[in-house]
């Protein structure tokens, strides 16, 4: 069911009424308590950085700002339309407005988790706690699954490299050897969900780690040597049907890596306005998420010519006919400036992935198509 959110309890009347004549009545919103800021985090005595910046409030622009009319109907009706569980969310940098289909219910991550990860390690850089380019070696025991490139330098003594090398690879080509690494270094998933948990972000969670994940979600329990060439496809491949169904319908059910779709774009925001990390890390961190590889056909394939796009993707393991986890969340930013946190969380289809990159540009052209029009 479609939802929309605004924090401005007082217009939330305004808005219903204004969109009545349009759409459909949205399910009630939910009431949050107000949230108190973070604590400072000092800089470490050795190593002085500036302090995060604040950033802008998101009620500091366009604060009688309603969410337009045609954005609603559109992401309501790419929602509803599409063939699986599907959760959309766009949110304005600087309004205080959210429109999002399915987007308080959780959604398997996957490798959109990287970003979590990227955003722990280089607030523990700006805590003067980790050395951005300090090297560290990956052995063959520290491989992972699935998409590795970076396997390919690991051999018999392993291979040392910086943990910016480490930090592109995760976020460009979606690594997840390089990705893991970060992890490790960073203090693992308890320091993910401190991470989030101190920067007031809801409903994200941090699973166990790539190798723990993934072999559950299969119906395995991790072994290192599944980490060498077709070693784990070949295990997966053995296991009864009725094991494997069972363990994909409960990772479905209940993902220990999900998300809501609001909740990711409102991190987005506060990525972008300054509110998550230090200038310096934040500019870096975007200019990475820009150089991303991965799903140009996703909403990339939708952004008009003008546009920027920076994003993380992910995509989970198929069972056919079903595929999981198949995602792309960024922020889009309209040649005037203005941008827009999205994101687009298909978690469990079975049409074929072309029309999955239908349903992304779509809802990029909805938001380009909506900024026009302002």
């Amino acid at each position: 069911m479609t939802s929309l959110t605004v924090s401005d309890a007082g217009r939330l009347i305004l808005l219903a009424l204004a969109l009545s004549s349009c759409v459909s009545a949205p399910e009630p919103p939910r009431a949050t308590a107000p949230r108190p800021a973070p604590p400072p985090v000092a800089a470490a005595p050795a190593r002085p950085l500036p302090p995060t910046t604040p950033g802008l409030p998101y009620q500091s622009i366009d604060m009688a700002e309603t969410p337009p009319a045609s954005l609603v109907a559109a992401i309501r009706s790419l929602g509803a339309s599409f063939n699986g569980k599907v959760g959309i969310a766009v949110r304005r940098v600087g309004a205080d407005w959210t429109v999002a289909h399915g987007g308080t219910a959780l959604y398997p991550q996957q490798s959109v988790s990287k970003l979590w990860v990227a955003m722990t390690f280089l607030d523990a850089v700006d805590r003067g706690k980790l050395d951005l380019n300090g090297s560290t070696t990956i052995t063959r025991s520290d491989l992972t699954l699935f998409h590795q490139p970076s396997a390919a330098n690991v051999g018999a003594n392993g291979w040392t490299t910086t943990y910016l090398d480490l930090l592109r690879r995760a976020m460009t080509q979606s690594d997840n050897t390089a990705n893991d690494a970060l992890l490790r270094a960073a203090g693992g998933p308890e320091a993910v969900r401190g991470f989030l948990a101190r920067r007031f972000i809801r409903d994200i969670r941090f699973g166990p780690g790539e190798r723990l994940l993934q072999s559950a979600t299969a119906g395995l329990d991790w072994r290192q040597d599944y980490s060498i060439g077709r070693n784990f496809y070949a295990a997966r491949s053995k296991l009864p049907m009725a094991v494997r169904v069972k363990a994909l319908d409960n990772y479905l059910a209940n993902p220990p890596d999900g998300a809501a779709p609001n909740s990711i774009v409102q991190a987005l925001v506060k990525l972008k306005q300054g509110d998550m990390l230090s200038p310096a890390s934040t500019r870096l961190l975007l200019s990475i998420m820009e150089q991303a590889k991965t799903g140009p056909q996703r909403i990339k394939g939708g952004v008009p010519p003008g546009w920027s796009y920076l994003h993380k993707t992910g995509t989970g393991q198929d069972l056919p006919p079903r595929s999981t986890g198949y995602n792309d969340i960024g922020i889009m930013t309209a040649p005037d400036g203005v941008s827009y946190a999205v994101a687009v969380m298909i978690g469990s289809t079975t049409l074929p992935i072309p029309s999955r990159w239908a349903l992304m540009q779509s809802v990029a052209r909805a938001v380009a198509a909506s900024h026009s029009a302002r």
